[in-house]
């Protein structure tokens, strides 16, 4: 056997050592899987730290049974919660940071936030300051927008961030939050006076 028969088998013996380097597919498939791992363990370590940064955060309000009479309700998905005014300064203690389901109910007396499966959120009407909507949180950029609620937790203030399932219903969320907490507002500062 000798000329293109002798080629085309020669070709064929190293295409197949290629194919069948297994030591070095298996040394580059550990060696990313480390990378990925430690990737993911300093994600983690940054998580922690800011956690401990945010140690001095107060303790969330108890959650009521209920919100008193219902104005609004909705559900949707709950994005985070930063510090106010800065959409990167994600929060992470109390369980403030992860993203969720959440259903809203706007009541008289404030703003309840049930997660399932995670921390549930109570904003009593005094400590809401007002709504608007945005296009992000959190480092989250949500193009149809997000309901972003500002509130105060005894004197820190925050911004969470939600999108309804509906992100039409956004517009009367902002109206009613704002309303609700001008209202609430307008009695503290009338109750004071007396």
């Amino acid at each position: 056997m000798s000329g293109p028969t002798t080629t085309a088998l020669t070709l064929l013996a190293q295409e197949k050592a290629r194919v069948t380097d297994w030591p070095s597919y298996i040394g580059w498939a550990v060696g990313l899987l480390i990378v990925i791992g430690l990737v993911y363990w300093l994600m983690r370590q940054g998580w922690n730290w800011r956690r401990t940064l945010q140690s001095g955060l107060p303790a969330l309000p108890a959650v009521p049974a209920g919100a008193g009479p219902v104005i609004l309700e909705t559900s949707g998905r709950y994005h985070g919660t930063t510090t106010a005014g800065n959409w990167l300064d994600r929060v992470v203690a109390h369980g403030l940071g992860t993203r969720s389901r959440a259903d809203l109910t706007l009541g008289e007396r404030g703003l309840l936030v049930l997660r399932p499966g995670d921390v549930d959120l109570w904003i009593p009407a005094e400590q809401l300051t007002g709504a608007r909507t945005d296009s992000g949180i959190a480092g989250k950029v949500v193009p149809a927008g997000l309901l972003v609620v500002t509130w105060s937790l005894e004197g820190t203030a925050l911004d969470s961030g939600f999108r309804a399932e509906h992100p039409d219903e956004h517009a009367a969320w902002v109206e009613a939050v704002n309303e609700l907490a001008t209202r609430t507002t307008k009695t503290k500062t009338e109750e004071a006076a007396t």
